[in-house]
């Protein structure tokens, strides 16, 4: 019996352990079946964003994409407090404090925070253009620089001057451009101490110093410096130029001056004025004009003349007040308060005289020269000297002319040996002789005569200085 009982038992035991075992693969085999039904059932187990009924794979998919709709961020960086919606997001922003860059480049061994800025660099070895333009077929390595060419075909200039109404297509171009009205020039010649307003520039520039070729006119046997100002000079010579006007004599050097020429034949005025109604065929000159019905003006502090922009405040400051002459000709030394200004002195040292009067033929080498010589073709009355029996065309030459009789200045200085023609430049120079210096710097204390030269200083304490 004993025996018997020995041997049912082992049996028992065995049969007793295969019965969970059978137990768990059933459980395993139902869960691959659910599995299975249900993808053959059309992926019911997707999760969808009762907002925009977008389908995720995963509850915690779903769950990440519903901060975009909430606005939650709950990964905070603990050293700046900025908030991101994603974990890997703030990593990435964590390396900014850090300063890791994990992703270096096999070739230059240049290193980066992100992989997909290491990607985008790497194009960059390889050659790999992957955005291409629809319009002309030029290719980019990255698509921001493919959206910017796009604006070229679009004709798009989104971005406007305030001052004068140019428009460009980049932001980065017009924060260049705005440094012309405000009389920013931040980089300077280490050698002549010459200052520019872009580097591009004064990388131009700078080749004029260490530059050993010389551009010959073999025409005259005048020397250049630049090619382009040799290639300009010796149009005088052969008298072509690239672009004609088909309506009247003036020829030009480009199309695109040609083109802004045009617009003076035609009598459209397509750019009118909302207030008053008055049109112009230039949007510039409206944008001028509006400027008459706006209640801010820019008004000089020194003699209470007013202007309306900024930069043309800034050129009378300078013109008038300052007394500074920062444009020096290299041919004859001579300052001017403007580069304008240099610029049509230099063609009378280049003997140029674009403008003719039609008349007698004489040439003038400005406008405003031809203009008051127009006037004497045209002009009956003449002025008589009453103490020598001179006769002058101008009323301005006579007035001058007296002053040889009398001797008489208007403005003396009661301080020194100085006469001025007008009360203006009399009252500017005495500020000279004063020992008051009303002006001063909130910052460091320092004072000026001359609130401009106070202006000018205030830059040295921006915090954006170039």
């Amino acid at each position: 019996m004993f025996v018997w009982f020995l041997l049912l038992t082992p049996q028992r035991s065995q049969d007793h352990e295969a019965q969970p075992q059978q137990r768990n693969k059933s459980k395993r085999k139902t869960s691959e079946q659910r599995v299975q039904q249900q993808s053959q059932a059309g992926v019911k187990a997707k999760h969808t964003c009762d907002q925009c009924g977008k389908n995720f794979s995963s509850k915690s998919n779903l769950t990440v994409h519903q901060r975009i709709h909430s606005g939650e961020k709950p990964f905070s960086c603990d050293q700046c407090g900025k908030a991101y919606a994603h974990k890997s997001t703030l990593t990435i922003h964590q390396r900014i404090h850090s300063g890791e860059k994990p992703f270096s480049c096999d070739q230059c061994g240049k290193a980066y925070a992100e992989k997909s800025t290491l990607t985008r660099h790497q194009r960059i070895h390889s050659g790999e253009k992957l955005f291409i333009c629809d319009e002309c077929g030029k290719a980019f390595a990255q698509k921001v620089n493919l959206k910017t060419h796009q604006l070229v075909h679009s004709g798009e200039k989104p971005h406007t001057c305030d001052e004068c109404g140019k428009s460009f297509s980049q932001s980065g171009t017009l924060s260049l451009h705005l440094l012309i009205h405000r009389g920013i020039k931040p980089h300077r010649c280490e050698q002549c101490g010459k200052t520019f307003t872009q580097r591009s520039d004064l990388t131009s520039h700078m080749k004029t110093h260490s530059r050993t070729e010389l551009y010959h006119c073999d025409h005259c046997g005048k020397i250049y410096k630049h090619k382009q100002t040799l290639t300009e000079h010796l149009r005088s010579h052969t008298g072509h130029e690239v672009c004609p006007c088909d309506q009247c004599d003036k020829v030009f050097t480009t199309y695109r001056d040609l083109k802004s020429h045009q617009i003076s034949h035609s009598s459209e005025r397509p750019h009118k004025c909302d207030t008053c109604g008055k049109s112009y065929k230039r949007k510039y000159y409206l944008i001028l004009h509006q400027r008459v019905h706006e209640k801010n003006v820019f008004r000089c502090d020194e003699c209470g003349k007013t202007f309306s922009t900024s930069s043309v405040l800034h050129s009378h400051l300078c013109l008038v007040h300052s007394g500074e002459k920062p444009h020096t000709c290299d041919e004859c030394g001579k300052s001017f308060s403007q580069s304008g200004t240099l610029s049509l002195h230099l063609l009378i040292h280049r003997g140029i005289k674009p403008h003719r009067c039609e008349q007698c033929e004489k040439t003038f080498t400005q406008r405003s020269d031809l203009t008051s010589h127009m006037k004497t073709h045209s002009r009956t009355e003449l002025y008589h000297c009453d103490h020598c029996g001179k006769i002058y065309k101008h009323k301005q030459t006579l007035t001058e002319h007296l002053r040889s009789h009398t001797g008489h200045e208007v403005c003396p200085c009661d301080q020194c040996d100085k006469v001025f023609t007008t009360y203006q430049q009399l009252k500017c120079h005495q500020i000279s002789h004063s020992s008051e210096r009303p002006h001063k710097c909130d910052t460091c204390g320092k004072s000026y005569k001359r609130k401009y030269y106070l202006i000018l200083h205030q830059r040295v304490h921006e915090e954006n200085v170039f």
